[in-house]
């Protein structure tokens, strides 16, 4: 008895088991129980549903035309402030990154060897004025002197000479004093422009040349600002027309490309080609009032150059292309969607100009188009943006499914 039950137990587990599991792999894809319940599936859904699209209006609309470009944000000016003497920096006057009014002060150099050429400047004319006049007293008594013969002509001609000599002597310390005087304003080092000072390369107590080649700072200007940057050759003509209408406006875009962080005016078109790139070089000023710009930074650029007035506009998601071309699908007032070839004069990420194959108002698909064909129903959203009511079963699968909860219920 024991001999039987050691046989039948294992034998009872493996057909509890399979009962656990063959659900499962009659279930698996390709099987025939698979394959009954898919084809029921789509009995029940029927081929002959409507295919739900969402639809958008053509439309009437001034289209904006741009050209994009990336481009880098440089000052509109910019100057590295360097000492014009030699000396030592014993005053630094500005805080680095400090916005700065062209005269401004930023630097003083030791003044004192400069002081003393302008006095001694000062001294060498006083001293040769003091011979002048005394030069032009002896002329005037030997003039009067030579009237009478009491002294020779030539003794009056050559006092005369000394005079202009003693003249021109004063007119060169005037100079020396001029250059003296100005050599002595270079101590102070001055703004040369208004902007924002950088960092600063040297500190107070250093000895500055006029040869250095760094200087003490460098001064941008960022308000405004300019951004330059390139096009195709190919739309130079385009440009060039459109700029002979009126100044063209330029928008700086975001890092996404979205949004406009500045808007500007084209300034410059550059005065050749760069035959290496087949590029044109533009550049374009913005205000820059909310310092959205920065010098040496990439931006997103896009040039208007012309609007297109009272033109049939349509999503761009609408238009497919196919062999024959681009075409829209047209949703027929019976909601089928029927195949339109259109001609497209322009287009953008979000809309497309279409020139002809389509009237104000029709309705063209814009999402859906997986299973869309020509000639197809469709369904579309209410006006409310509701969702459309889905089609009733057929009355051959309702009845099948109430007959088979009856004969549940018998059971």
């Amino acid at each position: 008895m024991r001999r039987k039950w050691r046989v039948a137990l294992p034998v009872m587990a493996l057909i509890a088991t399979g009962a656990l599991i063959a659900p499962v792999f009659l279930d698996q894809p390709g099987t025939d129980t698979s394959q009954r319940r898919v084809s029921r599936r789509s009995r029940d859904r029927g081929a002959d549903d409507p295919i739900p699209v969402l639809v958008a209006n053509a439309r009437r609309a001034d289209v904006p035309v741009y050209l994009d470009g990336v481009g880098t944000v440089r000052p509109a000016n910019t100057v590295t402030v360097r000492s014009q003497v030699d000396g030592q920096l014993l005053k630094v006057l500005f805080r680095e990154g400090q916005d700065v009014k062209k005269g401004d002060v930023l630097a003083r150099i030791d003044p004192v060897p400069y002081q003393a050429a302008l006095d001694q400047a000062l001294a060498k004319k006083a001293q040769n004025e003091s011979l002048l006049e005394n030069a032009r007293r002896d002329l005037e008594r030997y003039t009067r002197l030579a009237e009478t013969n009491s002294v020779t002509k030539q003794q009056a001609d050559t006092q005369r000479a000394t005079v202009a000599q003693l003249e021109a002597q004063i007119r060169s310390d005037q100079a020396a004093i001029d250059n003296a005087r100005a050599t002595l304003s270079y101590t102070e080092v001055t703004a040369p422009i208004d902007g924002r000072t950088g960092i600063r390369t040297i500190d107070e107590g250093n000895i500055v040349k006029a040869s250095d080649a760094n200087g003490l700072v460098v001064v941008s200007q960022i308000q405004p600002i300019a951004v330059v940057f390139s096009v195709p050759q190919q739309q130079l003509g385009r440009i060039n027309k459109a700029w002979t209408q009126g100044a063209l406006p330029v928008e700086a875009l975001d890092s996404e490309n979205r949004n406009a962080i500045d808007k500007g005016m084209l300034l410059v078109v550059d005065n050749q080609v760069d035959p290496q790139t087949g590029t044109v070089k533009l550049k374009a000023e913005f205000p820059n009032r909310g310092l959205a710009l920065w010098p040496g930074a990439f931006v997103n650029v896009r040039l208007l150059v012309e609007t297109l007035k009272d033109v049939t506009v349509v999503p761009t998601s609408s238009v497919q292309r196919g062999p024959e071309g681009p075409f829209v699908y047209v949703v027929s007032p019976e909601d089928t969607a029927v195949v339109r070839k259109v001609t497209v004069g322009h287009q953008n990420d979000t809309d497309a100009v279409i020139n002809a194959g389509l009237k104000l108002d029709e309705r063209v698909v814009t999402t859906g188009f997986a299973r869309l064909a020509d000639n197809a129903k469709v369904s579309v959203p209410a006006a409310d943006g509701s969702a459309p009511k889905p089609p009733e079963p057929r009355q051959r699968n309702r009845t099948r499914t109430e007959s088979s909860a009856g004969a549940t219920t018998t059971r």
